[in-house]
C-alpha cells in the first residue's frame, strides 16, 4: 500500500515538471515572436546582432519613388530594383539609356503594335511643323503595324527614277534607324521634309509581301523638291465620274464636293471613288466625305476605355447617283471608316480587296521627364458595329490587281459597274 503511494506521488511530480517544461517553450516562442516584430526594420539592432540581409528587405522597396505593391505593379517592382542599385551596387547605370531600354522593352511587350515611346530628339521631329515651305522627296508615307512604308511614290520623282516602290519600308533616314529601330509614318514625313535642295540619306527594306520580315535593303540619296501633287484627280469615263483621292486631308470634302459638282455638269450619271492606297487622315473629314452621299445615319462607332460614341453623317450630301467605291491593302486609318460608312449604309459597291485593317486612334502624350508616348486610345466601327482594326473592309467584289501594270483591271470593272448601276 504505501510502494503503491509512493508511486502516485513520483507520477504526480514529473506530469508536473513536464507541464512546467511546456509553458517556459511556449512563453519563449511568444517571446521571440514580439521579439521580431520589435527587431524589424531597426537596421542598426540587426547590424549589432549579426542579422541583418543585405540582399535587402523583402517587405520593403528600398528608395521606393511610387507607392505600389511589387506583387501587382510594374512601377513598384523598377523602384525596388533602383532602390537597391542606388543604395547597395557599386556599379551604376545612365538614367536616359536606361529610361530608353526600359520603356522599350514595355512598349513592346504590350499587344497594341502601334505604341511606341519617343525619346526627346525623336518627338522634336514628330513635333516638327511641315509647311509650305518645305520640300519634300516625293514619297508618301503610311504606316503597317506601327512601322512606316511607302505607300505611293510620286510619278516623275527622283524616288521613282531611283527605283523606290511602293510597299518598301523605312529603315534609317540619315543613319539614324529611329527609335528602338521603328520610324512611325509621321516622324518619316517630318525628317524628310526639308528645305527645297536639301538631300537625305534613306535606308528601305523591300519585304517578300506587306507583312513579311526581313528582305532585301538599299540605300538612296535623294534631293527635297517641292511636289505639287494634286489630292484629288478627276476623269470623266463616258458617263462614269472618276474621283481619285490620295489622302484625307483637312479640306479633302470641299475638293471632292468640287469634283462632283464640275464631273455633274460634264454629264456624269454615276461615280466611281478611288481610295486606293489611302492612308486615311482627319476623322472629321471622313464623316464629311461620306455625308456627300450618305442622306441620314451613323458613319462610324467610336470605343475607348471608358465610352462608345457614334459619329453621324451631316444630312448636306451632293449626290445621289450611283456609286462605286475601290480599295485595297494600303486602303488605312480612316480611309477605311469612310468605306465602313458607305457599304453599312448601303450607299456604294465596293470593289478590290480587303482593306489594311488599321481601325485605331492613336494619341501622343507629353512626359514630364522629356519625350513622349503614343499609345493606342480608341478603335473604330463600322456603322453596324463590325471591327476594322486587324480585320479590315471586305468588298463586296473581289478583284485582284492584274499582273500587266499598264492595265488596271479593277478600275475599270469598277466603270464598268457604275455603268450597269445607271442603267438599273
Amino acid at each position: 500500500m504505501l510502494r503503491k503511494t509512493r508511486d502516485s506521488a513520483s507520477y504526480s511530480e514529473k506530469h508536473n515538471l513536464r507541464l512546467i517544461k511546456f509553458m517556459v517553450s511556449l512563453l519563449c516562442i511568444v517571446l521571440a515572436f514580439v521579439g521580431g516584430f520589435i527587431l524589424r526594420g531597426n537596421d542598426a539592432v540587426l547590424d549589432r546582432l549579426g542579422m541583418r540581409n543585405t540582399s535587402g528587405s523583402g517587405d520593403l522597396n528600398p528608395g521606393m519613388t511610387v507607392s505600389g505593391n511589387t506583387y501587382d505593379s510594374l512601377s513598384a517592382r523598377v523602384a525596388e530594383i533602383q532602390g537597391i542599385l542606388n543604395k547597395e551596387s557599386v556599379d551604376s547605370y545612365d538614367l536616359d539609356a536606361t529610361t530608353s531600354n526600359v520603356l522599350n522593352a514595355l512598349t513592346s511587350s504590350t499587344n497594341d503594335s502601334f505604341v511606341h515611346y519617343y525619346d526627346a530628339t525623336h518627338y522634336a521631329t514628330y513635333l516638327k511643323d511641315v509647311s509650305a515651305n518645305y520640300a519634300g522627296v516625293g514619297i508618301l508615307f503610311s504606316e503597317r503595324k506601327g512601322k512606316a512604308f511607302a505607300v505611293d511614290v510620286f510619278n516623275g520623282s527622283e524616288a521613282e527614277s531611283v527605283g523606290v516602290q511602293e510597299g518598301d519600308y523605312v529603315v534609317s533616314i540619315d543613319g539614324d534607324r529611329g527609335t528602338d529601330g521603328v520610324w512611325t509614318a509621321a516622324e518619316a514625313t517630318k525628317a524628310v521634309t526639308r528645305e527645297a535642295g536639301s538631300s537625305v540619306v534613306i535606308t528601305f527594306r523591300r519585304p517578300s509581301s506587306p507583312d513579311a520580315d526581313g528582305g532585301s535593303e538599299y540605300t538612296v540619296t535623294l534631293s527635297c523638291t517641292r511636289y505639287d501633287e494634286p489630292n484629288v484627280t478627276t476623269e470623266l469615263i463616258d458617263s462614269v465620274g472618276y474621283i481619285k483621292l490620295t489622302q484625307i486631308t483637312q479640306n479633302s470634302d470641299s475638293l471632292v464636293l468640287d469634283a462632283i459638282t464640275d464631273l455633274a455638269d460634264s454629264g456624269a450619271q454615276s461615280y466611281v471613288f478611288d481610295i486606293r492606297d489611302n492612308p486615311g487622315g482627319y476623322l472629321t473629314q471622313a464623316v464629311d466625305l461620306a455625308s456627300l452621299f450618305v442622306k441620314s445615319g451613323i458613319a462610324v462607332q467610336i470605343n475607348t476605355k471608358s465610352a462608345q460614341t457614334n459619329r453621324t453623317v451631316t444630312g448636306n450630301t451632293a449626290t445621289d447617283a450611283p456609286l462605286v467605291l475601290l480599295v485595297n491593302r494600303n486602303t488605312a486609318g480612316t480611309a477605311e471608316v469612310l468605306a465602313g460608312a458607305l457599304q453599312d449604309n448601303k450607299r456604294a459597291t465596293l470593289i478590290g480587296v480587303q482593306s489594311m485593317g488599321k481601325g485605331s486612334v492613336q494619341s501622343v502624350k507629353e512626359l514630364s521627364f522629356g519625350g513622349a508616348l503614343r499609345y493606342t486610345s480608341a478603335y473604330y466601327l463600322t456603322p453596324l458595329g463590325y471591327t476594322i482594326d486587324k480585320v479590315g473592309i471586305a468588298p463586296d467584289v473581289q478583284v485582284q490587281p492584274g499582273d500587266d501594270d499598264s492595265v488596271d483591271t479593277q478600275k475599270n470593272l469598277a466603270v464598268e459597274t457604275a455603268q450597269s448601276l445607271v442603267r438599273e
